[in-house]
């Protein structure tokens, strides 16, 4: 059975994504991905995570563009989602994919010392 706030947020991250996709015009905003909305259990704050490519400086400019236009957003998300109280926005940089790319070379490393060991 699927909760209603995790429909409600995959309802957020669709209207998130399309206005990046249609572009915001604020110079900052950079090449975003949204990865995830999470709810608090009354559904007055939404926290969406992203993720950017570039460096530490483009990230933080995102996420100030991003946080410069909740407003905005938050007003495209109660026209396209019918609710009693649109929930407040606050973004989010998503380090899991980062960390997850770290494990992965990790994991590599630790591959190719195994391949190079012949004492087995």
């Amino acid at each position: 059975m699927v909760k209603r706030s995790d429909k409600v947020g995959e309802a957020i991250h669709k209207v998130v994504s399309e206005l990046l996709i249609k572009g915001l015009k604020d110079p900052r905003i950079g090449f975003v991905t949204i990865t995830g909305v999470k709810l608090i259990t009354d559904m007055r704050l939404a926290t969406v995570y992203f993720t950017v490519i570039g460096s530490d400086e483009e990230k933080r400019n995102t996420e100030a563009g991003l946080n410069s236009a909740r407003g905005f957003i938050r007003k495209e998300i109660g026209q396209a989602i019918k609710m009693r109280f649109t929930p407040e926005v606050q973004f989010k940089y998503d380090t899991s994919v980062e960390y997850g790319y770290h494990i992965e070379s990790i994991l590599k490393e630790i591959g190719a010392k195994d391949d190079g060991d012949t004492t087995s």
